[in-house]
């Protein structure tokens, strides 16, 4: 088969979500991604989970959901044989992606400025929390943060909630997008002029970004989003867009001409409020209205019911059941992986399709340094070294064992 990225090589310095995410799509679409870790600990992510469970006694499902299609060499990166082995990987490298905090890697010699003297062509993504510099330049960068300066955790919820978090990490994933989106660009440019580059994004900026609609509206109509306290879907929006109790579960309503709702809902005195002011100022007693009606059927009869006339609804699915919703498993978007520890584990599949070079999950998530050896002997190294290597504590190697 053949992969759109097949013969490029990523030096992975990242952990955590964000720059482990980019990484990983580019190693799903075929990319040579390994990932260096710090010696004999790895990623700290590996050190963190869900519930105070683990896989397979001690993985980590954060670690290992980020990390599939990757080689895992741990190194001391701080000792002479292990910068000598890191300058070599860089040296045949095409891309490099790091998301220490500012400054990290370049005190450990392994900034852009240090591997463009040994490599001139290299794409070279630096991922920060804030950006590279700045008053916040000294602070921790991490999701739930930028949420909040951001102004993402104040768009959720209801007006009486106070901030409301997003349920997911989003603004690492948006900047894991926005860091692949940028590689790529920066990879076409060199094929056309030989030439490498800095690539800085920011967990901030991204966020931001991703609220472009809300932001381009309250910069230029000089107003602002009020939440409101009912179930509607969004601070801009009236009613019905939201979200209403069924006899069994909840169901979305979503743009739908408001004289085919209220024929779906068998209500003609609901007519009353067909104006979109009076349906935007009224929001949360019409949601009211509304709820009060559908909790009368169950969510399939209500599916049944306003599909037939073309309503734009959705069954809200609890996490439990949506691998078994008939689209998500007609779009396969869950796959088996063979783990060498935990043995067989459900993974998301690669998000989109291509005729010529589809991506694959070809690796699962990698032990600590458990590619070390095979990485060492690529770039010529006797199995002596390798073992004097792992002897002196230069590097170390996880045995995948798997759990009976």
């Amino acid at each position: 088969m053949k992969y759109a990225l097949e013969g490029i090589k990523v030096l992975d310095f990242s952990q955590l979500l964000q720059g482990p995410y980019a990484t990983q799509m580019l190693g799903d679409m075929g990319a040579d991604v390994i990932k260096v870790e710090r010696n004999g600990t790895g990623d700290i992510y590996r050190q963190m989970t869900f519930f105070n469970e683990w896989i397979a006694g001690d993985e980590s499902p954060c670690f290992m959901a980020w990390n599939r299609n990757k080689r895992s060499l741990a190194v001391d990166m701080k000792s002479d044989k292990g910068k000598e082995i890191i300058y070599k990987l860089a040296e045949e490298a095409d891309i490099v992606l790091e998301n220490f905090r500012p400054g990290v890697v370049d005190r450990l010699g392994y900034g852009y400025e240090d591997i463009r003297k040994i490599n001139p062509s290299i794409i070279y993504c630096s991922a920060s929390g804030w950006g590279d510099d700045g008053p916040y330049l000294t602070r921790p960068g991490q999701d739930l943060l930028v949420q909040s300066v951001s102004g993402a955790i104040m768009t959720s919820g209801k007006k009486s909630d106070g901030p409301v978090a997003i349920g997911t990490a989003l603004c690492d994933q948006v900047n894991a997008l926005n860091s692949v989106y940028a590689i790529l660009a920066a990879l076409y440019y060199r094929e056309k002029t030989g030439k490498g580059q800095l690539i800085k994004t920011n967990l901030l900026s991204s966020a931001i970004a991703f609220q472009m609609q809300d932001y381009f509206t309250i910069q230029n109509l000089g107003t602002s989003f009020q939440r409101p306290e009912s179930k509607i879907g969004h601070p801009g929006n009236g009613a019905p867009f939201g979200m209403y109790e069924t006899k069994d579960g909840f169901l979305t309503i979503a743009m739908s001409p408001w004289p085919k709702l209220v024929e779906a809902l068998g209500d003609e005195t609901l007519m009353q409020y067909n104006d979109p002011q009076v349906l935007f100022d009224d929001r949360d007693k019409i949601h009211g209205i509304i709820e009060a009606i559908t909790v009368t059927k169950t969510t399939k009869e209500w599916l049944d019911i306003m599909l037939e006339l073309d309503l734009w609804v959705a069954k809200v699915n609890a996490q439990g059941e949506v691998e078994k919703d008939p689209q998500v498993r007609f779009n396969n978007t869950f796959v088996e992986i063979e783990h060498p520890k935990a043995g067989k584990l459900k993974v998301t599949n690669v998000p989109f399709t291509m005729s010529e070079t589809p991506g694959s999950i070809r690796r699962p998530s990698p032990m600590t340094g458990e590619h070390g050896p095979e990485i060492l002997e690529e770039l010529g190294y006797t199995r002596e070294e390798i073992k004097s290597f792992i002897d002196s504590n230069v590097m170390s190697v996880e045995k995948a064992t798997k759990r009976e």
